[in-house]
Parts: C-alpha cells; sequence; structure tokens
C-alpha cells in the first residue's frame, strides 16, 4: 500500500480469485463518472452548485467535522495510554515486521508530500495578510500564522490516520478479518457489514478518498505547471496540466500491470533524503538564527493554543468563508485521505503495540511535519517582513507560484527548483499510483490481508482519478477541488465515526474476556497435563526442525483439519448444538481455512478457525529441501489470535483444542451473562494474560500445547 510519499505493496494475486464487489465497484463508479460528465457538460451550473453545498455544509455541519476530528485524536491517545495500548496488532506471539529505525523511517517518509510543499509556504504568508480573527499584518497575526499551518497540517490529521490504521491492522491480524474497513463495524453490526451495509461503506469511502487524491494531484499539477515553466518555459495552462496529469496516470498504469513499485518505492524513499537536504539548505542559506528562535516560539504557541484551537468554532464572530477554506477542508481532506494512509500504516504495523503505533504515528510525522513548515514558512514570512510585497501577494494570490518564488530568494535558484520539481513528481506520481492500489482493494472481494485488486480495476481507478482531477480544474481550478472534498468527505466522517465506536466497543469487551479466561484456563491446563492436546515427543521434534510450504498446509488442511472440525461439529449436533463447519478461500495461498461455529440463540457465538499465515524462514532453517518462507497454521476464535500452530496435530489433538477453546467460550458466557445479547464476532483478546499467568508455574503459561 502507499501513503502520498511512498509505497509498500504485497505481491499480485496471480490465482485469478480476487473478484470484483460489483455493488461497491458500479455503485461508486457510475457515481464518479456521473461526477465528472456534469461538470465537463455544465461547468458553470456544477461550480455554482458544489459552492452552494459546501456553504451549507460548512454553516450546518461544521460543528460537527471539528469535534469529529478532537475526539479521534483524544481516542488515540486514550487508547495508548490506557490498558488497551499493550495489546498487539496481531497474535501475543507475533512480533514487528520491521525494525523500529525501519518502521519509523516509513512512518516519517509518510509524513511528506507535495501538497506539504505547497502548503508550507502559500499559508503562512496568507494568514498572516488575512487571519480568521483580527487585523491583518500585525504582529500578532505574523506570530500566529505559522500556528495555524501548523494545527492544520499536524496532529489531527495524523490522529484521523492512527484511528483508520489501527483499526485496520486490529481487526486484520489480531482477528484474521479482510484488510477491509467494513471490518472494524463489526462489533456494532455483526454479519450485515458482510452485505449491503459493508458495500455503503466502501463507497462512502471510495467516493471520499478519489475526491481527496484528485484535490492532491491538482495542487501537484498546478504547482509542477510553475515549475515546468520555470525550467523550460512551458506556460501554465489546461492543456499543460493534462499532460502532467496523463503523465501520473500513465505511471499508475504502468505500476499496475508491470510491478514497477518497487522503483516507485526506492525513488520514494530517497525523494525523502532530498527534502531533507532541500529543508537543511535553505535554513543554513537562509536568517538561520532568526529561522530557530521561529521554530522554538512555535512549538510553544502551538502547545499553549492546540487545546483550544482543536474545539474552536468561533460560533460568536464566525468567518464563514475562512472556515470553509482552511480549517473544514483540512479536515475533510484528512478525512478523504485517512483510508489510504491508514491501510499503509496498518501494512508496516503488523507485531506492533496499539501504544507503540499510536505514539510512532503521532509523533515521528509531526516532528517532521513541525520542522518542514517552521522553517519554510518562516523563511517565507521573513522575505514578506523584508518588504517583498510581489512575493507577498504571489503567495496569497497564486499559492502555486509560492513555493519556487521562495527558492528564488536563495543562491543556487535554478538547481534548487530542478531539485524542488524533481521531488514533487516523483511525490505526485506515487499518489497516483497508490490512490488507483487502494481503491482497487476497496471495489474487490479479498479474503486475506496479502492480495490485491484485480490489474484491471486498478488501471480503471487510475484513469477516473486523472479524469475527474482534470474535470475540477477545467470547472474551478483548486479551490473547487477544495469545496468537492468538503462535501465529499462528509459520508466516510460517519463511517469513521462508526470505526471509532465499533473500537471502543471491542476493547470494552475484553474485560468480560480476561475475567472469563482466568477460571477457564486452569481447567484447560488440567485436560492437557492430562493428555488433552499435549503433544508427544516426535511430534515436538518435527515441529522443532519442518518448515512446511503451502503444498504442505493444503494438504494438512484437507486431510487432517476439515475432517476434525466436522467430527467435532457432528458430535455437538448430536448433543442438541448448533453447530456448522464452513471455509474461506484464502486467494493469497489458495488454500482452503476450515472453521467451526456454534450458535447460543443470539448470545457470542463460538467460533475456531485454522487459518494458514506466511512467515519468513529463520536462517537457522535454510537448506536446500526448505523455502526463504514458511507457513504456520495459527488458531483464530471470537477473541483473536490464539498464538499457536496446529500444524502436525493429529485429527484428536485437534478434537481436543477445539473442545478446550469450546470450554473456555462457556465460561465467558456465564460470566457475562445477558450483559451481552447480541453476536458480536470482531473482540480482540487484550494482552492481560501477564496480570494472571505470573502465578502459575512456568511450564503451565505456555500458550501453545
Amino acid at each position: 500500500m502507499a501513503t502520498r510519499s511512498g509505497t509498500v505493496r504485497s505481491g499480485d494475486d496471480e490465482t485469478g480469485r480476487v473478484r470484483v464487489n460489483k455493488t461497491v465497484f458500479i455503485g461508486s463508479s457510475v457515481g464518479i463518472i456521473g461526477i465528472i460528465l456534469w461538470a465537463l457538460i455544465d461547468q458553470d451550473g456544477a461550480d455554482r452548485i458544489i459552492g452552494s453545498a459546501v456553504g451549507w455544509v460548512s454553516r450546518e455541519l461544521g460543528w460537527f467535522y471539528i469535534l469529529l476530528a478532537a475526539g479521534v485524536l483524544a481516542f488515540v491517545i486514550w487508547a495508548a495510554v490506557s490498558k488497551v495500548g499493550q495489546v498487539k496488532l496481531g497474535p501475543d506471539h507475533s512480533k514487528p515486521t520491521y525494525s523500529i529505525f525501519s518502521w519509523t523511517a516509513m512512518l516519517f517518509a509518510a509524513g511528506i508530500g507535495i501538497d506539504l510543499m505547497f502548503f508550507s509556504v502559500s499559508e503562512p504568508v496568507t494568514q498572516r495578510a488575512m487571519p480568521p480573527i483580527g487585523e491583518g499584518g500585525t504582529l500578532e497575526a505574523t506570530r500566529q500564522a505559522v500556528v495555524w499551518t501548523l494545527f492544520h497540517y499536524g496532529l489531527i490529521g495524523w490522529g484521523l490516520y492512527a484511528l483508520i490504521g489501527m483499526a485496520l491492522a486490529y481487526f486484520s491480524y489480531r482477528y484474521n478479518q479482510p484488510l477491509s474497513l467494513r471490518s472494524a463495524l463489526q462489533p456494532i453490526f455483526g454479519d450485515r457489514v458482510k452485505g449491503l451495509l459493508g458495500d455503503t461503506v466502501d463507497i462512502a469511502a471510495l467516493l471520499g478518498a478519489i475526491f481527496g487524491l484528485a484535490t492532491s494531484l491538482g495542487i501537484g499539477v498546478a504547482q509542477l505547471n510553475v515549475g515546468l515553466d520555470d525550467l523550460f518555459g512551458i506556460a501554465e495552462s489546461t492543456w499543460a496540466q493534462a499532460g502532467l496529469i496523463a503523465v501520473a496516470v500513465g505511471v499508475a498504469i504502468a505500476s499496475a500491470v508491470s510491478g514497477v513499485d518497487k522503483g516507485v518505492k526506492r525513488l520514494s524513499e530517497a525523494n525523502v533524503i532530498i527534502a531533507i537536504g532541500l529543508m537543511l539548505f535553505v535554513l543554513i542559506a537562509g536568517s538561520t538564527t532568526f529561522l530557530m528562535n521561529g521554530l522554538v516560539q512555535n512549538v510553544g504557541d502551538f502547545t499553549s493554543r492546540f487545546p483550544v484551537m482543536a474545539l474552536d468554532t468561533m460560533a460568536y464572530d464566525r468567518p464563514d468563508q475562512w472556515m470553509t477554506d482552511w480549517t473544514l477542508f483540512f479536515w475533510a481532506w484528512w478525512i478523504a485521505w485517512a483510508p489510504f494512509v491508514g491501510l499503509f500504516l496498518a501494512r508496516i504495523s503488523r507485531g506492533r503495540t496499539i501504544r507503540q503505533f499510536v505514539a510512532g504515528t503521532l509523533i515521528v510525522p509531526f516532528l517532521f511535519i513541525l520542522t518542514w513548515i517552521s522553517i519554510f514558512g518562516n523563511s517565507a514570512l521573513d522575505v514578506v517582513l523584508g518588504g517583498n510585497k510581489e512575493f507577498e501577494q504571489t503567495a496569497i494570490d497564486k499559492p502555486e507560484r509560492a513555493f519556487y518564488a521562495l527558492l528564488h530568494e536563495y543562491p543556487g535558484a535554478p538547481v534548487l527548483v530542478i531539485i524542488a520539481t524533481f521531488t514533487g513528481l516523483l511525490f505526485y506520481i506515487t499518489s497516483a499510483d497508490s490512490g488507483a492500489l487502494v481503491m482497487s482493494h476497496f471495489t474487490s472481494r479479498i479474503t486475506d490481508n496479502e492480495s490485491d485488486g484485480p490489474r484491471w480495476v486498478r488501471v480503471f481507478w487510475a484513469s477516473a482519478t486523472g479524469l475527474l482531477t482534470l474535470a475540477m480544474l477545467m470547472i474551478g481550478g483548486i479551490s473547487t477541488l477544495q469545496q468537492a472534498t468538503v462535501i465529499m468527505g462528509l459520508p466516510f466522517a460517519v463511517v469513521v465515526l462508526l470505526m471509532m465506536l465499533g473500537l471502543f466497543r471491542a476493547f470494552q469487551v475484553e474485560a468480560n474476556w480476561v475475567d472469563s479466561r482466568r477460571s477457564a484456563l486452569s481447567r484447560a491446563l488440567s485436560h492437557r497435563s492430562s493428555g488433552g492436546t499435549s503433544l508427544n515427543w516426535r511430534q515436538r521434534v518435527a515441529r522443532a526442525v519442518r518448515y512446511p510450504d503451502v503444498d504442505d498446509v493444503r494438504r494438512f488442511t484437507d486431510l487432517v483439519v476439515e475432517p476434525a472440525l466436522r467430527e467435532v461439529a457432528a458430535e455437538l449436533r448430536g448433543a442438541g448444538m448448533d453447530a456448522s463447519v464452513g471455509s474461506t478461500h484464502v486467494d493469497a495461498y489458495d488454500v482452503d481455512a476450515y472453521h467451526l461455529d456454534v450458535q447460543f440463540n443470539g448470545k457470542k457465538p463460538f467460533h475456531y478457525q485454522v487459518f494458514p499465515t506466511r512467515h519468513p524462514t529463520p536462517v537457522f532453517g535454510l537448506n536446500p529441501e526448505t523455502s526463504e518462507r514458511f507457513y504456520r497454521l495459527e488458531v483464530f476464535t471470537a477473541q483473536g489470535s490464539e498464538g499457536f500452530d496446529v500444524y502436525g496435530f493429529t485429527k484428536e489433538q485437534i478434537s481436543s483444542n477445539v473442545l478446550d477453546h469450546y470450554e473456555r467460550h462457556i465460561e465467558y458466557l456465564h460470566s457475562v451473562g445477558d450483559s451481552e445479547s447480541e453476536p458480536v464476532e470482531s473482540e480482540a483478546t487484550l494482552d492481560w494474560s501477564a496480570d494472571f499467568e505470573e502465578d502459575l508455574p512456568e511450564e503451565e503459561t505456555i500458550r501453545e500445547p
């Protein structure tokens, strides 16, 4: 997956089994194509209606955007500092996929894009001249100009990214649910998210996402056109911008069909290094002392003012146009971008605790954004304070020219312009590439966490995004894209609220599960000590030296796991229970994952699933007969991953293990009584076992039988 600045992608699905979700694909594509045609055919009417609609949203629902954004940030911070923070985004035994250095480097890369280059210069100058409250051009307006930019581009946005990323990783890696937005709504709506309700959620996310992406591409194409004009004399025009859009779409399509994303990823990472070099050059070649003083003061002003700014609806002296153009636009834009960046953050954070994830997501990118905006914003203000009225007017009237105009204030401007244009071009291309990938994900039925949508769907969404960007630029330019984002982000804002409630409910239910587990654990352990699911020594040797490949787990699943689950289900049905066995095809490995479910008349159902997971083979395990990756058959229950591998078990041992978990679930139902009358399939097991397992003998605390 990808962010505004980089791409991380699993391998393309080569089995041909990933299917398009026709409801989501047709519903969203008809809507987008209709908007494109409307904008191209009736440009004046489209511009007028969009303006009226955004005015209504701003006046009537601005408070909702502001309250939601502040509430999300408070929620993710609570999740990090509370007991929930120690929960892993994955099974309890899982380890982080990336080292601390690599992980933080990718978080850092996620915080930079061409829109940051755009707003870091234009917004501080504009906020100084036209602040929301008070007279422009004053000392106070100058002092708060960078603070407003930091507010709009800082913690609030990354709080939204953290929520979506945490929800996707939590339900996907801990519960083995699809890496999909609808998975986070199962604690609220249950299996209904698999039908029309879930499709509606995906359509809302896609509509918001494509307008958020189109806004980024519109800003990028306008700014890059300035760079090309500066370097090669390619004048700013609709035709030049259409050509740049075609380049972005072409590269996105090439990436989708030929797998060149690794090269784009490396270039993107190199781009971050180049961007840092550009920032350091401005710091050193400019008014270094002034910039350092400004950086320190900006930190102090932002820290002291942030709590008030976060909930400031400006109710008593409301500047409606300012709120629409700035705060509401940014909040809607962050919401629209949240699925893109959230998916990227989820993909790179498996095995991290929630506390690590939230701290890293909020702190690492914001530190870079803070430094970048302070250095470039204060550099722009320094030019304005020096009396350069022409620069000030350019930054306000033609914000796409502001960044390049600032670079011309430094020695070696032509080289700086080349570097800035190259950097912006790569960020621009990777935005288009990653956008096509994520939107293809939304419109496909993907049953695992590694496959991507069909290639032709990526081609379609890359093309649709380019056409939408061009249509919006033709009817009103960047301002129209910003207004459309405020409108189209609203449906997904409701989804964000529901995802937050779903996570809260999942966390809340865990307290009941932990309490019930205390009494059930000793019972299960006594069964194991008397032969329940204990392994004999030959099995233990085989498991210690064997690293199964996909053919091994496929055979084992079909010959051992399925018969064992069917025998237990038959026995339970004979005892009068509503038990059934089903399967889910794992597209990434072409393996069927079997599960056993028992219904309890409206109570939380019992769920036991054996699901294949892929892992790097340890160096000491590599030999001519093993591959670089091996597979585990892990057990997932309604409470998430149980953290152990059943490959190599006999049918009897798997059956006994099912009953161990069944007894634990019965104990759970006894402990909660009537407090849970609705089936909730997506709650995770908090890693609180250490609180009570410390009192058990060491050999009894091993989770793997």
